[in-house]
């Protein structure tokens, strides 16, 4: 399967730029061979402008969604469309399990091929310190996994990659590859870069970190970009640098079962440890 990681620039609340520069790169992705394409965290409105998330939340029937899905199916391949603010309260009364009957979640979305919801992941573990995040927004609660052109799918976010055992619980789901939309800022790229690497080697599965690059002035925040797809050893198998780009990595489950075959490591968990 070809994977397209699209490292967007992200203009801090210009949601009409942002979605036509998502759609822009992922017609690209398509024309040059992709089967899944995969977005940054928040790329709609960008992770900083916390200000603006209650102005462009919708639920997961509304119509940011829809021009989500319509940019699957234009294209015919898979969609990780980053995350978004999702509206649990217009969710829930769409009849979508929610964590709460209100507020906001940071929601990544699987599509399929024809612009079908086939998997909704709502970030675990909300970021606090400088940002806003953990104040404005309701944590996940469930997992997602999906199974898409032979490649079993799992999604995380962010700040989730310092959290080991939360992918722990996707290895025991046969999941082959994570990908991990992520607003992931400057200084701490040496953090960004050992983590998705250290997730990849523990489970023996293709890590996909997917970062914007932007600025926001009124967080003083700079994403840092440095995109990569690691393989089942921890290799980067392609990266890039601080620039809006995009790249392509082939994902192989049959890779994903060789590397487990022969260095059986998670044969050798002691799940009965305390």
């Amino acid at each position: 399967m070809d994977l397209a990681v699209v490292q967007l620039e992200i203009t801090p609340g210009a949601v009409e730029t942002n979605l036509e520069a998502a759609r822009e790169a992922v017609a690209n992705a398509a024309n040059d061979g992709a089967d899944l394409v995969a977005l940054p965290e928040q790329f709609v409105v960008g992770f900083f402008a916390f200000d603006d998330y209650p102005d462009h939340a919708a639920g997961l029937d509304e119509d940011l969604f829809d021009r989500l899905a319509a940019i699957a199916a234009d294209n015919d391949v898979g969609l990780v469309a980053g995350s978004t603010v999702e509206d649990l309260a217009a969710s829930a009364a769409a009849g979508y399990d929610v964590p709460a009957d209100e507020g906001y979640a940071n929601t990544s979305v699987f599509f399929d091929r024809q612009g079908r919801q086939r998997g909704v992941y709502r970030k675990h573990h909300l970021f606090g310190y400088e940002s806003a995040e953990s104040e404005l927004l309701v944590p996940g609660e469930s997992l997602s996994v999906v199974d898409f052109a032979g490649v079993t799918v799992a999604m995380t976010t962010c700040y989730d990659l310092r959290f080991p055992e939360l992918y722990r619980r996707l290895v025991d789901r046969g999941v082959d590859l994570v990908v991990v939309p992520s607003a992931w800022p400057y200084p701490r790229i040496e953090h960004w870069e050992t983590l998705g690497r250290a997730r990849a080697i523990e489970n023996l599965w293709y890590v996909a970190a997917v970062n914007g690059v932007g600025t926001f002035p009124d967080a003083g925040a700079e994403l840092c970009g440095r995109s990569t797809v690691y393989d089942p050893w921890g290799t980067a198998c392609v990266s890039t640098g601080a620039e809006p780009t995009t790249i392509h990595a082939e994902i192989d489950p049959d890779e994903v079962a060789s590397v487990r075959g022969s260095f059986p490591a998670l044969d050798d968990r002691r799940l009965d440890d305390a």
